[in-house]
């Protein structure tokens, strides 16, 4: 069950026949589900659909229960790749993204996963420091994914699980573009990034 959030939208019964529910807090999304493997995207940067993105999709992601997109989408049709997998999308609001992608999706959500409670937000401001600052974004977490930085990173910090997978075709920041796989087990968790 989903704590410390007064309204809920039920969303009726999940793949697995769990009842999800959602809470909406202004901006801040909380949400339950049971699965165990996600597909980690950050810093797409496209403004039209690029078939590079769908092959990685397809090569790397064939094996996870839902996909999580950290922000800088751009536009809305790059995450059909994502949708056409009949997985569950979950993803956040970044800097550079156009005003269609600010309207369907929040600045920052929470996910609840087995026994784990992620935060999920793109991140701002220059890349020195961006995990002290993020942190103080969420209450009570035990991982955040975040992106802006284009630099892959799993890493934990002060007991929580930090994770950027990268930019998967952007080379602005980085020499090595990733994306990345977060599993989760009851409590356990960790963050594989996978280089490209």
């Amino acid at each position: 069950m989903v704590r410390a959030f007064d309204s809920f939208k039920d969303l009726g019964d999940g793949e697995r026949g769990e009842r999800k529910r959602l809470a909406i807090c202004g901006i801040l999304w909380c949400e339950k589900v049971i699965m165990k493997r996600i597909g980690v995207l950050s810093d797409t940067h496209l403004s039209v659909p690029d078939k590079r993105l769908d092959r990685i999709v397809e090569r790397y992601f064939s094996g996870v229960d839902m996909f999580v997109h950290a922000g800088d989408v751009v536009s809305l049709p790059i995450l059909d790749c994502l949708y056409a997998t009949g997985k569950e999308v979950i993803a956040v609001s970044g800097n550079m993204d156009l005003r269609e992608i600010e309207h369907a999706f929040p600045t920052k959500r929470i996910l609840e996963i087995e026994d784990v409670r992620i935060g999920i937000i793109h991140g701002w401001g220059s890349p020195h420091g961006i995990r002290a600052w993020i942190k103080e974004s969420f209450e009570h977490v035990d991982a955040i994914i975040y992106g802006h930085t284009h630099q892959g990173f799993s890493g934990f910090e002060d007991g929580i699980l930090f994770f950027n997978p990268g930019a998967p075709l952007d080379s602005r920041f980085t020499t090595v573009n990733s994306i990345g796989i977060m599993e989760i087990d009851g409590k356990n968790m960790r963050g594989e990034l996978i280089p490209l």
